[in-house]
């Protein structure tokens, strides 16, 4: 076995996704891992092999079918299995396959953070031309907050994701949407039936992959002495050392309930007093940098409509106290036809993004959960989720 030291950042799934092994592979290696939340830098694991997957060759079997089968290269099976040849593959041969690869840039290699977000912006940026990317702002630990800007049209289209810290897979899921609209962009082919060149000349879409990036570290890595707020969060959380469970971002504020929008009901509402988990709306409306910058960026581009990602319950609210306009409706039951998730009139709800996004411009904004379990979502979901996601938007920009 292999002796691995802990580092920063690290938890299980993404040691495990790099070196094609599975969380449980490393588990039952070092049995102690399991009974604590995190890792800690300076921890010593134990790595077993890399298990290795065959492949018995059957009649009429050429390798770029095999690769395509098992989602990986030809030149990695033939490094692989040294002898082989590309044109001949005897019946029965078996071949020791390579793990899955999946093309593109943005890829699940356990928890989807803040640092390769970041990552994927910019070699997206750098490989497809049509991407423009920024910032909006920052977060209370001073973490730029990107934006990604695909398209020259007229109809502005705004989409947010990762306000709440353990709904965090909704940023990978958004972030796929992006290189796969781009690529095909550039290849000149349609994705899942629509056409991304008529997108891109009508519409403008704006995307804020991760609102929240310092809720969503403490969510995933947890926070060891040092963390300039250590003290504060294990307080706030209950002397609990597992934030998996955290909404909030590295304040306490719920980001959801920071919206001006009937904002003083959803206090007297929430009962919260005091920084917590989930559900403090914090001292008056847009306190919170990452709230206020979010806003200040919608108003700056005055998208005519908006789309919050969430997770989870496959729904989608599309209303607000009645300000929202008349074919906020017939669009809901369009993004819901193409998703399978079911459109709600929500009520006794007020200060979130989409609230407020529909009392002050009146156009269509949409809160949209994502999937179906307890938060954070299971990895497994992903391919799914990205899925519903990007149905969503395709048609939202489609309409």
């Amino acid at each position: 076995m292999q002796q691995y030291t802990v580092k920063k950042g690290d938890t299980l799934r993404r040691i495990a996704a790099s070196r094609g092994l599975s969380a449980s592979h490393i588990i039952n290696a070092n049995p102690w891992a399991s009974n604590q939340p995190y890792l800690i830098p300076g921890q010593i694991l134990y790595l077993p092999s890399s298990p290795r997957r065959r492949y018995e060759v059957q009649a009429g079997d050429t390798l770029d079918r095999i690769a395509a089968a098992f989602q990986t290269r030809e030149e990695a099976i033939m490094e692989m299995n040294p002898g082989i040849s590309p044109h001949v593959l005897p019946e029965g041969r078996v071949l020791v396959l390579p793990p899955s690869e999946r093309a593109g840039i943005v890829q699940l290699q356990g928890e989807y953070g803040y640092r390769q977000m970041k990552d994927d912006i910019r070699q997206l940026a750098a490989f497809y031309s049509k991407i423009e990317t920024g910032s909006i702002g920052e977060s209370v630990l001073g973490k730029p907050l990107p934006y990604v800007k695909i398209g020259e049209g007229g109809k502005h289209i705004h989409v947010n994701a990762s306000i709440h810290a353990n709904e965090w897979i909704t940023t990978p899921s958004v972030m796929r949407f992006i290189e796969e609209y781009v690529c095909s962009l550039q290849r000149g082919q349609r994705w899942n039936g629509y056409d991304p060149v008529q997108w891109y000349q009508q519409c403008t879409l704006w995307v804020v992959p991760m609102v929240n990036p310092d809720g969503v570290e403490l969510v995933q890595e947890g926070i060891h002495p040092g963390h300039p707020y250590y003290r504060q969060l294990t307080e706030w959380n209950g002397c609990r050392r597992d934030f998996r469970h955290w909404k909030a971002n590295i304040h306490g504020v719920d980001l959801g309930d920071q919206f001006p929008a009937h904002w003083e009901e959803e206090v007297q509402r929430r009962g919260k007093r005091s920084p917590s988990p989930r559900d403090y709306p914090g001292t008056a409306p847009l306190t919170e940098p990452e709230a206020a910058a979010l806003a200040a960026f919608t108003l700056e581009t005055s998208p005519d409509a908006a789309v919050s990602l969430h997770s989870q319950g496959q729904e989608i609210y599309w209303n607000y106290r009645n300000y929202e306009p008349k074919e906020s409706r017939e669009w809901s039951r369009r993004l819901g036809q193409v998703s399978g998730y079911r459109p709600v009139k929500l009520e006794g709800s007020d200060a979130g993004y989409k609230d407020w996004f529909i009392q002050h411009f009146r156009r269509p904004g949409f809160t949209v959960e994502v999937g179906l379990g307890k938060n954070p979502l299971p990895l497994e979901d992903y391919d799914q989720i990205s899925l519903d996601v990007g149905l969503i938007l395709a048609e939202l920009m489609s309409l």
